[in-house]
């Protein structure tokens, strides 16, 4: 038996955040296996059980289970712009099916995949902590249907299932194919604008820091009670104005600067505006701008970690700057890849 069970489930084991952790896990003793809709080859070349199938789908969810010791549900979907039933079963359903295959299957330790998003309302969060409630609305789905997967998981937890929730804040690094595609890939376009002055403090996490306060949490949950059924903000400890992180991950992929603002309501109401755009049309493509990114760019959401340090022992190794040039020599290597 390893130190992470006999067994290990990664959900969404072909995603960002985990396949990292899959990785991490495996090359560390841990026998793992993804749960994704889709084949990865890579998986499989590290030693990686690969099993395909839906969090929809009770039954083959609870397959993926069988066996295992410990859960780590990293899979969502994520995203601006959708069906609120969509986001719905993904989210929701999902966990729920990976909660019952949990009792099910004698699991006796889930760590969840939350974010800090499932406390945003339209205010600016400055250095809050855990105890910051969730907010009466929501401006998405993505936020929503996350805050109620989470209250689920926290809500399971007992003497047969330990639960925690972690919520990392804008992941990125080497092999990110979401958030810093789509900054470079908007920038380049001439579609990415600072929302206000720009001022606003962020958080974010670097890969490996957010893979660690991961496995962090599983040893925890099997030693003590403290992260038992708690959440837990994660970031790099190190907030950066909205306008420096932007510019910083453009620095790395060799795109110049951003110039060009927006006042922070005008951004907001052409957001709404091309919201009811898209519904009257009915379009399922994602609008340029919604209330939520418009509010995500302008206003400041950054978070106290004090309590992922004390009670799971979380200190981001990678710093910002070493982060930033591990990126850029990754982005590098994809662009001579490309010529």
């Amino acid at each position: 038996m390893t130190k992470y069970g006999t067994q290990v489930l990664v959900t969404g084991g072909g995603g960002f955040l985990g396949g990292a952790l899959a990785r991490r896990l495996a090359a560390e003793g841990a026998v793992v296996r993804s749960y994704s809709r889709g084949t990865y080859p890579e998986l499989a070349a590290a030693g990686i059980e690969v099993v395909r199938g839906d969090l929809a789908d009770a039954a083959a969810t609870a397959r993926a289970v069988a066996g295992c010791d410990v859960v780590y549900h990293v899979a969502a979907l994520a995203g601006l712009w959708g069906r609120y039933d969509t986001y719905h079963a993904a989210n929701v359903t999902g966990t729920e099916n990976i909660l019952r295959a949990c009792r099910e299957n004698g699991v006796s330790r889930l760590v969840y995949t939350s974010s800090p998003s499932v406390v945003y309302g339209r205010d600016s969060l400055d250095g809050v902590d855990e105890t910051t409630p969730y907010p009466q609305r929501f401006e998405a789905h993505y936020p929503r249907t996350k805050a109620v997967a989470e209250q689920l998981v926290l809500a399971a937890n007992d003497a047969q299932l330990a639960t925690v929730a972690l919520r990392p804040h804008l992941i990125w690094g080497p092999g990110d194919q979401h958030l810093v595609p789509r900054i470079l890939a908007r920038a380049r376009a001439g579609q990415l604008r600072i929302v206000g002055d720009g001022k606003n403090l962020v958080d974010s996490i670097y890969i490996d820091n957010a893979v660690d306060a991961h496995v962090a949490a599983a040893e925890r949950l099997a030693t003590t009670a403290a992260p038992a059924g708690r959440a837990y903000f994660l970031s790099q400890g190190e907030p950066l104005a909205m306008a420096d992180l932007l510019n910083r991950i453009l620095a790395a992929g060799g795109v110049a600067p951003l110039q060009r603002r927006v006042p922070y309501r005008l951004a907001v109401a052409a957001g709404a505006t091309l919201e009811i755009v898209h519904r009257v049309l009915g379009r399922e493509s994602e609008p340029r701008m919604t209330r939520f990114l418009a509010r995500q760019l302008g206003t400041a959401h950054w978070f106290d970690i004090g309590a992922a340090r004390r009670d799971l022992g979380y200190e981001p190794r990678v710093s910002i700057d070493d982060g930033m040039r591990r990126l850029a020599a990754w982005l590098r290597g994809k662009r001579e890849a490309a010529v």
